[in-house]
């Protein structure tokens, strides 16, 4: 399968030549990370001509078509080359990948492999030089080390002895990074939304208040809420609830999980709310989700469905779920009281239709809002900030992050275990990334922290 569809290959040897072309080896990449990082050998290096060469500058990474490098600066016995550099395994690769045919390897200055077993050519009939080029024994070995260590992070042993700056930078560069990754999200909810911010932001928090465990079903449901539609009802909590419970399928007799329905269909509350919302969903044509979608097991009663989407309904009644209010808010004491909820007067004493419980308030616990500021509340202020191309909301963004307490989770204290300092949210989230996009991906070559284990002595 080639970009979704299938594609014949007439012999093996084609369908191998194809995978070559298609997919850079392991040694490939170290060979790019050593070029890039100049991590060269301690012998002098010289063409297969003899001409000896120095390295002034790799050049820029090119991660799209064309050369590895663009714009290297290069001395080549004496005389200075600025142009483009290709790194490849073999150097018989070069023609299993084109770059014979193809004009954008004509500036080519210097061709970089690991085994010398043919000469090049450009479309030009220029044969650029070529420097055999090893990775650094250490380099393999610390390389190797990291691929195969079953402990966890593999770089544990060097992260005591890493710089205040180096952690510093990278775990700067790694908050802004989750940052840009959220906002992604965040923009494709906006899309999926007709361009609508406010839209957008409802769904994200929605998302949010899932907690994980019913994220994708908060998110599904938080889609078929019709805003425009709802606003005609802001001033009617019950008949906001009723929208938001109808539409998550809890009213619904046949979608309702099998072990809360016996009680439900007992329960007069759950009369009203089905018959207002059978009303309201015929007047703005409505269908609802599958109830079947939430998950009860294993959660918290605090954390059941209805209960979250009653704090939901009660913040949209208050007018507190919007993005603009969001934005007023300048400080996290501002943030707390903007999203401080809790649901109508019948969860307040119920979990599941039908279900009395002791009297509780069931409001939003500090630690619940704390995760809500992380994950929704942050991201959205960079998000609109740089839509809005203003700097201040997204500092404001990460002045949040920083303000609050470091998360509490299996990552954060895996980190702490090793020696590395966990001061605030933001660095919290910074090593989330890390072990996401770097370490499960065992992307090493890609992470400051792996660049200090592979050039180590």
């Amino acid at each position: 399968i080639v970009n979704g569809s299938p594609v014949a290959f007439e012999s093996t040897e084609n369908l191998c030549i194809f995978a070559r072309i298609n997919r850079k080896s392991a040694m490939e990449e170290l060979l790019h990370y050593t070029w890039r990082h100049k991590l060269f050998p301690s012998r002098p290096l010289a063409t297969t001509e003899g001409k000896v060469v120095e390295v002034i500058d790799p050049g820029l990474p090119n991660y799209n078509a064309g050369p590895d490098f663009f714009n290297a600066k290069i001395k080549i016995d004496g005389t200075l080359w600025v142009g483009n550099v290709e790194i490849h395994d073999k150097s018989s690769d070069w023609f299993f990948h084109g770059h014979d045919t193809d004009e954008r390897y004509d500036n080519v200055v210097l061709h970089v492999a690991s085994v010398i077993d043919k000469p090049v050519k450009t479309s030009k009939g220029l044969c650029p030089p070529q420097l055999q080029m090893d990775v650094p024994m250490q380099v393999k070995q610390h390389y190797k080390e990291l691929l195969a260590t079953d402990k966890y992070p593999p770089c544990y042993q060097i992260i005591p002895h890493l710089s205040r700056l180096t952690v510093h930078s990278w775990m700067s560069a790694l908050q802004t990074e989750r940052l840009e990754q959220k906002t992604e999200a965040i923009l494709k909810r906006i899309t999926d939304s007709d361009g609508s911010w406010e839209a957008g932001y409802f769904v994200t928090l929605a998302r949010n208040f899932g907690f994980g465990i019913n994220g994708d079903a908060f998110e599904e449901w938080a889609k078929t809420i019709p805003l425009h539609a709802v606003d005609h009802h802001r001033d009617n909590l019950f008949q906001i609830e009723a929208i938001f419970l109808g539409q998550a399928g809890l009213l619904n007799d046949e979608l309702i999980p099998q072990r809360y329905r016996d009680d439900a269909l007992k329960d007069e509350y759950y009369h009203k709310l089905r018959d207002e919302y059978f009303f309201l969903s015929y007047k703005f044509s409505l269908h609802p989700i599958n109830g079947k979608l939430w998950r009860f097991l294993r959660l918290h009663p605090q954390n059941f469905p209805p209960i979250r989407l009653s704090q939901m309904a009660n913040l949209y009644y208050h007018r507190k779920a919007s993005l603009s209010q969001l934005v007023d808010c300048k400080t996290v004491k501002e943030v707390r009281q903007l999203l401080s909820t809790h649901p109508s007067d019948y969860w307040q004493t119920h979990y599941m239709f039908g279900n009395s419980s002791e009297k509780k308030e069931k409001s939003l616990s500090s630690s619940t809002l704390n995760l809500l500021i992380v994950n929704t509340v942050a991201p959205m202020l960079f998000a609109y900030g740089r839509h809005k191309a203003d700097e201040q909301l997204c500092q404001r963004a990460f002045d949040f992050l920083e303000e609050m307490p470091a998360e509490n989770n299996y990552i954060v204290r895996m980190w702490k275990e090793v020696g590395l300092s966990v001061d605030n949210a933001g660095d919290s989230q910074a090593l989330i990334q890390l072990k996401k996009q770097y370490c499960d991906r065992k992307d090493c070559l890609r992470c400051r922290i792996g660049y200090e284990y592979l050039k180590r002595k």
